[in-house]
């Protein structure tokens, strides 16, 4: 795609236990990237002027809708946070760097790179009771929807993309 917008990518939803007990919750993996223009704008220099400029932070709002054939069940919603600071980091070469805040736990990068997978690349488990599920074969899937506001360096954007559905046998 172009690198001129923002978008989904690698987007895939696993089923990770292979049981046919009603019992038994079911849980997939759900890994996708954001691509694109915020990925590259998330530069050391853009952060840099976003912070002279008393743009201190991005915010990610994700959510994903659960879907079960067709039909949301549940939305889980996640937020991924980057903070700019002056820093005084011997092993960082810049007096203004960046902190990730993923899954409420903050993150330090020594490297711009890492600060873009710890913000950008995504895998999450999810769990799916099978009181959901009719019986018979089902099909679930994802429907992801990330959101931001305008920054100094990015545009207010909403982008929303659905995974392909995975099979589900209820027999």
């Amino acid at each position: 795609m172009e690198e001129n917008v923002s978008y989904i990518d690698d987007l895939t939803l696993v089923k990770l236990n292979e049981t046919k007990e009603k019992e038994n919750i079911i849980t997939f993996t759900l890994g996708f990237k954001i691509k694109g223009l915020i990925r590259n704008q998330l530069t050391q220099k853009n952060w840099e002027k976003a912070y002279n400029k008393h743009d201190n932070s991005l915010r990610i709002t994700i959510n994903l809708d659960i879907k079960i054939n067709g039909r949301v069940i549940n939305t889980v919603k996640l937020i991924r946070k980057a903070i700019f600071f002056w820093t005084r980091n011997p092993k960082i070469d810049h007096r203004i760097w960046i902190m990730i805040v993923k899954d409420d736990t903050p993150f330090y990068p020594l490297e711009e790179e890492e600060a873009r997978r710890l913000l950008f690349d995504f895998e999450k488990n999810i769990s799916v009771d099978p009181t959901y599920l009719k019986k018979g074969k089902n099909d679930v899937s994802v429907l992801v929807k990330l959101s931001w506001g305008k920054h100094n360096f990015i545009d207010k954007k909403q982008v929303e993309r659905e995974s392909k559905t995975e099979l589900v046998d209820m027999t």
